[in-house]
């Protein structure tokens, strides 16, 4: 479950200083509603990728594009109902993203 926290409501304990404000901008809190999505093990190297990799939504989004390409290779009749009935769900919600970007001029 994400860690939900408006502004205000996080830790009662918080160093202020108006120079770190300026300087310095990692694990600050900036908007008056923050998600914390989880832990993680080394958020400084999560931080990282998501600043020179790309965010979830473009990570996912690269995978989901592969996994389509892997797709159009596969032979579906090896599979059962619920594995094609699975692919099929996958396919539907890949085509929904792209209809999606293509309404907002990113597809």
């Amino acid at each position: 479950m994400p860690d939900f926290k408006l502004a205000l409501s996080g830790d009662v304990v918080q160093a202020i200083n108006p120079w770190n404000w300026f300087f310095r901008s990692d694990g600050g809190q900036f908007g008056l509603v923050n998600i914390n999505l989880g832990k993680s093990a080394d958020p400084a190297l999560e931080q990282k990728i998501l600043d020179d990799v790309g965010s979830y939504g473009r990570q996912l989004g690269r995978l989901g594009e592969a996994l389509e390409v892997l797709l159009d290779h596969v032979k579906l009749e090896r599979l059962d109902a619920k594995q094609r009935a699975v692919l099929e769900d996958f396919r539907l919600q890949m085509a929904q993203v792209q209809r999606l970007k293509a309404q907002h001029g990113r597809g």
